[in-house]
């Protein structure tokens, strides 16, 4: 439907995406998958806003569960006692457990203060909140929370009494925390640098205890790192565990969540999640995942806020995803540098920029506090070379760009091809050759953004390319005004030509991947060629071997990025 209005198709989608959202909350089962399929034409950009549609449906109906006392539940989540949720009576007991107060409630579950009595103890006691209406994901995940935070022996770890089940609404009991949560702690501003440090090498040795039992957190932040009185913190809501088997490298769902990863659904809470986590289904979750969590709790001790913060959870998520969060201290001028060091380890996007591990991240906090040099601030040679020719968390649209790009590397072999053919004929006048490199070129960059555009939103990073590109192809047409003003014969700067091109892609080695610092070194090296092919007597093909340099330039990558995509299914 190539011929399709565009204000019609995306009506057509959004019609589409209203449908399926509708659906979804009449408890009906979407197949994204297949309506992919019936819809191939607006694929990807279903998939896009689906996963959207998804993320702003969890974050519109869930908030989060804490286990502190009643007035700590209030101000967290900003609730007087007259208006604390009363949507279902509050029961009077639950096995052998007496209730005394309702602490609080999330999108799934609801904790209660309760005695119990046969021990003579106060304990947290967390129930499954629809009670019969629950879905089966819902209680699959809730009991995944209870066995996983069950296996789990940590001194810093909420640690779990009993799991049982009460006219089928299943429970289990905690541990009750008299204290605070680290959120609220961070209400009155950042922490002192040596509190951030202790705090978070207690929590940082909890979740490596977590990673050494195969278990993945996946929802670490300050509503889930409680405070008690003495100032211990303790790590707590496993709901979102996830089991990493570390033999085979791979990973195994603790809940039966699959219709949920297969639909692209984001779990998490973005401010503090890993780009990884973030990219849905194509996100490779591992221990490093929380790694980076981590990270960004000490990011929010030192500033008192999260990383990435937006208007929406949705602008989050894509900040997330393509931007670097602030240096700590532009936001909190008293920011400890080392510390800030270690915060922006662990909030690297590639995964093996950051700590190797959990264990790794709590040695360094512990040098930190032993006055000792931190492992963050150093580097190898070989780690500088590494990270120069390594890929960016940007480098993700090239996947986009694939094919565009093979079709790009054929009209440029053709432009360079008809441009030498024009001076092997002897053509001297200006006009063919700036109709070739204005209007020409700039038709097919036309044709080449609209066919971007159909592959869905352009996203910032391309954005930046698409003006340094514009620039240099204002650059290569106002050559030939140079040569006219100069009154030098046509073609005389055409070895620039290969230095405008060489400048793009050491742009887009620092923005996209390192790799392009090759293409702009062939392309350095090119317009030499052409400069001396341009001497008395030698062979005037210099424009044929800038097309033939350039053309692979493109063609390589985009060769690259396309199987890359295609692999994917995407």
């Amino acid at each position: 439907m190539l011929d399709e209005n565009p204000s019609d198709r995306d009506a057509r989608l959004f019609e589409l995406i209203d449908g399926l959202v509708m659906q979804q909350r009449d408890g009906k089962t979407v197949d994204i998958e297949a309506i992919c399929q019936t819809y191939s034409d607006l694929a990807d950009d279903l998939r896009e806003l689906w996963m959207t549609a998804m993320l702003a449906e969890d974050f519109g109906s869930c908030s989060e569960d804490l286990l502190v006392s009643p007035a700590t539940m209030s101000g967290q989540f900003g609730l007087t006692d007259e208006r604390r949720p009363t949507s279902s009576p509050l029961p009077r007991q639950v096995g052998d457990y007496e209730i005394v107060d309702e602490l609080g409630r999330g999108g799934m579950g609801v904790v209660y203060k309760a005695r119990q009595k046969s021990l003579g103890r106060t304990v947290a006691l967390k129930m499954i909140l629809q009670g019969d209406l629950a879905s089966s994901v819902d209680r699959a995940r809730f009991r995944s929370e209870a066995e996983a935070a069950a296996t789990l022996q940590h001194p810093h770890i909420v640690p779990v009494y009993e799991v049982g089940e009460q006219d089928g609404r299943p429970f289990f009991s905690m541990k009750f925390i008299e204290g605070t949560t680290l959120a609220k702690r961070l209400i009155d501003g950042p922490l002192p640098p040596r509190e951030a440090a202790t705090l978070l090498l207690s929590i940082a040795k909890a979740i490596a205890e977590a990673h050494d039992r195969g278990l993945l957190h996946r929802d670490l932040k300050p509503s889930n790192i409680l405070i008690d009185d003495e100032g211990r913190p303790f790590v707590t809501d496993f709901g979102l565990a996830k089991r990493w088997t570390v033999d085979d490298n791979t990973q195994i769902d603790q809940y039966a969540a699959a219709s949920l990863t297969q639909s692209g659904a984001i779990l998490g809470t973005p401010g503090y999640m890993a780009p990884e986590q973030a990219a849905g289904k194509r996100g490779n979750v591992s221990p490093l995942t929380d790694v980076y969590s981590l990270g960004a709790l000490l990011y929010a001790m030192l500033t008192g806020r999260a990383p990435f913060q937006a208007a929406s959870p949705v602008d989050t998520v894509l900040m997330v995803l393509e931007q670097d969060p602030l240096l700590p201290h532009v936001l909190n001028p008293k920011a400890d540098r080392d510390l800030e060091m270690i915060a922006l380890k662990c909030l690297q996007k590639p995964t093996d920029l950051r700590y190797v591990s959990a264990h790794a991240l709590a040695d360094d906090l512990a040098a930190y506090l032993a006055n000792e040099p931190i492992s963050a601030r150093s580097s190898h040679f070989t780690q500088v070379i590494s990270r120069a020719f390594r890929e960016t968390h940007h480098a993700g649209i090239l996947e986009n760009w694939g094919m565009l790009w093979m079709l790009h590397a054929a009209v440029l072999l053709v432009l360079c091809l008809l441009t030498n053919w024009f001076q092997y004929r002897e053509v001297t006048s200006r006009l063919p050759y700036f109709g070739l490199w204005t209007l020409g070129l700039g038709a097919w960059a036309a044709v080449f953004w609209n066919l971007r555009h159909r592959s869905g939103p352009v996203t910032f990073a391309e954005r930046q390319i698409a003006h340094v590109w514009a620039g240099s192809m204002i650059c290569s047409s106002g050559l030939f005004l140079i040569e006219m003003i100069l009154q030098l014969p046509v073609l005389s700067l055409s070895p620039v030509l290969g230095l405008i091109s060489a400048m793009v892609f050491l742009v887009k080695a620092g923005i996209l991947t390192g790799g392009f610092y090759v293409q702009a070194m062939a392309l350095f090296a090119t317009a030499g060629v052409m400069a001396i092919l341009q001497q008395p007597g030698m062979p005037h093909v210099g424009i044929s071997i800038f097309g033939i340099v350039s053309a692979l330039c493109f063609f390589v990558p985009g060769l690259k990025y396309y199987r890359q995509r295609t692999r994917a299914g995407l």
